[in-house]
């Protein structure tokens, strides 16, 4: 009897451990940047082997390796908000459960655009420094390994010298391409002034030149032969991650890549772990433990077979660092990237103010500028030195001027009221291309004054600089007005609000689509007026009292055009 019981136990204890500790199955989708996806994967799998479970639900975890600027495309149109240079998202794209994408400055951008997006946990699961690329004999030329070389070194080579042949994965779809626009830039920026603004647009000018749409392109230009001529006529530097410069040598190039420490640190890859909002609380709980299994210490030396380091910049087992790479290295994550305030050392601000810039920079355009020289632009603004609104807006204009390109074509005209006759507007430059015409603006720019008794006379002058740019528009440019003005329609004797509306529906063209871009300056502005106008055109509004912002808000105005026509 003793031994029956005894085996019986023994059985009944069994069939116990043999049980599951969970019943049913639930799904969790994970949508991982290519590189640390099959890290994630075999953690996710290990997991799922040893019992995977939620409140007592067994967890599935299905991880997919999926481009960041793919799932923010899918993100925007979600929230119905659009990401400079993302585009459309792909037609078969479905909102994961968990986004791990390669850097939090998408994470800002989004939530920046988006007041709805708002992922919890936010937490960086691996870090992967942003360095700046070079063939082995052109770092050598520099001093690498044993020189320290800084952004500001950098800079100068880039705007003076010749020998360096730069390039640039397009930022606005790539984050190690951000990241080193805003490191750059903001060397540039340190002069301050009109020496800091030209460094800034010829930097920026040097990188838009040997821009690639996608990384593998860039990766292409580096030299693919020995010889000093294909050397010298290849690219020879452009900021991409660690991981990215580690792959690539280990495909064994002709021309090895050296990855260069540029101090200070520019803002890392830091993979955060985005848990999407409203997800239901099973699957949140599932995220919950995910997360744990991937900041447990073996997941390190997954990530280090991945040439990726730990979240707090050292490595593990197996990882093959780079000559003279440091450890720890690169910029700590910021939990509060989702929450608007920092992204690896970036904010809001410089995120939008460097993207912005840059398109102002690289995108063809045909725009004509429309100027108001109202009285009321006369007035003083305080926190200007006391400059005139007109003094402001005319200088961002020329600020402006000074970073397009020769791509560009530009027009200039001025509004008020009764200006030629009983019009409201004067032409002082026709829409041409800046290599005719750049001086001819900017002397023009210099002779604007407003007319003291001068109103607004909106409504006319708007019709008339849509109907001007249409008459004239080209394919393959984004074709725009930019109207700057710091009042409301005061022309009692122009078109009314439903005429000037019904004249713009009727004259609008699917095919040959026209942005409206206008920009409030001070109090005085009549926001839903300037609305109903751009609704029925396109393009956007944007009003800032304080004239003295009105230069980072040009660039902001400038950078919702839409990439192609």
């Amino acid at each position: 009897m003793a031994l029956v019981l005894v085996v019986a136990g023994a059985w009944f204890g069994y069939q116990r451990l043999a049980e599951p500790a969970c019943a049913g199955q639930l799904r969790l989708t994970v949508a991982a940047a290519p590189e640390i996806a099959p890290a994630v994967q075999a953690a996710a799998a290990q997991w799922s082997e040893n019992g995977a479970a939620a409140e007592g639900v067994c967890v599935a975890v299905d991880v997919t390796a999926s481009d960041p600027v793919d799932v923010a495309a899918v993100l925007a149109g979600q929230h119905g908000v659009s990401l400079s240079g993302v585009g459309q998202a792909p037609g078969a794209s479905v909102t994961p459960d968990v986004w791990l994408p390669d850097s939090s400055s998408w994470l800002l951008r989004l939530s920046s655009e988006a007041a709805g997006f708002a992922p919890t946990n936010n937490a960086s699961i691996a870090r992967s420094p942003v360095v700046v690329a070079m063939p082995q004999p052109v770092a050598a030329s520099v001093g690498w390994p044993e020189k320290k070389i800084t952004w500001g070194d950098l800079l100068k080579q880039v705007t003076t010298g010749t020998k360096l042949r730069t390039g640039i994965v397009e930022p606005t779809r790539d984050a190690a391409g951000l990241s080193g626009l805003l490191a750059l830039g903001a060397a540039a920026g340190a002069a301050g002034g009109t020496q800091g603004r030209q460094a800034t647009t010829s930097a920026l000018r040097a990188l838009a030149t040997g821009r690639s749409a996608v990384r593998q392109d860039l990766l292409a230009k580096f030299p693919r032969a020995t010889d000093p001529a294909s050397i010298a006529s290849s690219l020879s530097a452009a900021a991409l991650s660690e991981e990215d410069v580690m792959e690539y040598n280990a495909k064994q190039p002709p021309i090895p890549l050296a990855a260069l420490y540029v101090e200070p640190a520019a803002m890392s890859l830091d993979y955060p772990y985005a848990v999407m909002p409203g997800i239901e609380p099973a699957r949140s709980a599932a995220a919950a433990g995910l997360f744990k299994v991937l900041t447990e210490g073996s997941f390190r030396d997954r990530l280090a077979k991945q040439n990726l380091r730990a979240s707090d910049g050292t490595w593990g087992e197996g990882f093959s660092a780079p000559q003279g790479a440091p450890s720890p290295a690169g910029t700590p994550s910021s939990s509060a990237a989702a929450g608007g305030t920092a992204a690896g050392g970036a904010d809001p601000a410089a995120l939008s103010r460097a993207l912005s810039t840059w398109t102002a920079i690289t995108l063809p355009s045909r725009m004509l500028a429309v100027i108001d020289v109202s009285g009321s632009m006369l007035e003083k603004v305080p926190t200007a030195n006391n400059a005139t609104r007109a003094q402001v807006t005319l200088a961002a204009a020329q600020g402006g001027l000074d970073l397009f390109d020769e791509s560009w074509a530009v027009g200039l005209w001025i509004f008020s009221t009764e200006l030629v006759g009983a019009r409201d507007y004067r032409e002082l430059v026709p829409i041409g291309p800046l290599t005719n015409q750049r001086s001819q603006l900017k002397s023009a720019l210099a002779g604007i004054s407003p007319k003291p008794n001068g109103s607004t006379g909106l409504y006319d002058t708007v019709l008339a600089a849509y109907k001007a740019v249409q008459d004239g528009w080209e394919p393959g440019r984004v074709n725009s007005v930019v109207m700057l003005t710091d009042g409301e329609n005061e022309d009692a004797n122009g078109i009314t609000q439903a005429k000037l509306l019904a004249d713009l529906k009727a004259a609008a063209d699917p095919e040959k689509p026209i942005q409206m871009v206008i920009i409030g300056i001070g109090n005085g502005v009549n926001r839903g007026e300037l609305d109903a106008i751009t609704k029925v055109t396109g393009g956007g509004v944007f009003v800032t009292e304080d004239p003295a912002k009105i230069g980072d808000i040009f660039l902001q105005a400038i950078a919702l055009r839409p990439a192609s026509n």
